[in-house]
């Protein structure tokens, strides 16, 4: 069976909505508490059993391969003191994973940015984290969960959780028929529709495993909602012919890409941190 080695991080976007924090700084590198967004999405990756990153940036976005290198002057600086063990972490993800980068010149959405990516990822099925979609979990991290789901069915899969009907305009949502528990079979999927037209009120949120024909699919899709490459699309026609299935995932979801969410993530793993 095909096994899940390379993760993409689409990270070109401008990050708007935390403006003027985002001006110079990518959205990605914003802090939960002391650790990057990046990094916890990376972090997720490993626990998956993958190692080989795959991280789609754009102008202004050099802060994401510096943070997965070393910086000789502050770690001089802090040689032998206490200070060190605080990028113990960081040390470790450099030591036991690749990572690669491209760019994407122009933001026609987020299929555009997973097609960019195929340089980087080959002909091979691979997973996709949207790291300001920061997942928490009591056992195995949501990617974890996912790519055990994949070996079962070795199609694509969309992580999914249920939404307020009133914010359905904000996802791609998915119909279909249940499997399993908290699997689905998806027979259809609409992009940021409103709440009257949604088929339900499950939503898609950002976590992947892509097969490696949705590169083609993608071209092929005509622009979608907004004028952009909207994976929802592609992923429809691989839906029409039952090659998508759709889990809803054990663990909390907070929306760091809102200003709201991303102070409630703060706050919530501060907490736990300090209990």
């Amino acid at each position: 069976m095909s096994q899940i080695k390379k993760c993409l991080f689409p990270a070109a976007g401008y990050g708007t909505r935390f403006l003027p924090a985002t001006k110079a700084m990518p959205k990605e590198m914003l802090p939960i508490v002391t650790k990057p967004l990046i990094q916890y999405g990376v972090e997720e990756a490993m626990q998956a059993g993958i190692t080989e990153m795959a991280i789609v940036t754009g102008r202004g976005k050099r802060a994401l391969e510096d943070h997965f290198d070393i910086s000789f002057e502050l770690e001089h600086q802090i040689q032998g003191s206490d200070k060190e063990e605080m990028l113990s972490e960081t040390r470790r993800i450099m030591d036991q994973c690749s990572f690669s980068y491209t760019r994407q010149v122009e933001m026609k959405g987020l299929g555009h940015a997973i097609l960019v990516g195929r340089r980087l990822i080959g002909l091979e099925p691979f997973a996709v984290i949207l790291a300001d979609d920061y997942c928490i979990t009591e056992g195995e991290s949501v990617l974890s969960q996912m790519v055990k789901l994949y070996q079962k069915y070795q199609c694509s899969i969309v992580a999914i959780e249920e939404v307020p009907r009133n914010e359905t305009l904000k996802y791609g949502v998915i119909e279909g028929d249940i499997e399993s528990e908290n699997v689905y079979r998806i027979s259809n999927m609409v992009e940021k529709p409103t709440p009257e037209q949604a088929p339900s009120n499950l939503a898609i949120i950002g976590r992947y495993i892509l097969t490696p024909d949705i590169f083609k699919i993608i071209e092929n899709t005509p622009p979608g909602k907004n004028g952009e490459m909207q994976i929802t699309d592609a992923l429809l026609t691989q839906a029409k012919a039952g090659g998508v299935i759709g889990y809803r995932f054990q663990g909390q979801r907070f929306d760091c890409g809102s200003v709201a969410g991303y102070i409630d993530a703060t706050n919530y793993t501060y907490q736990q941190q300090n209990d």
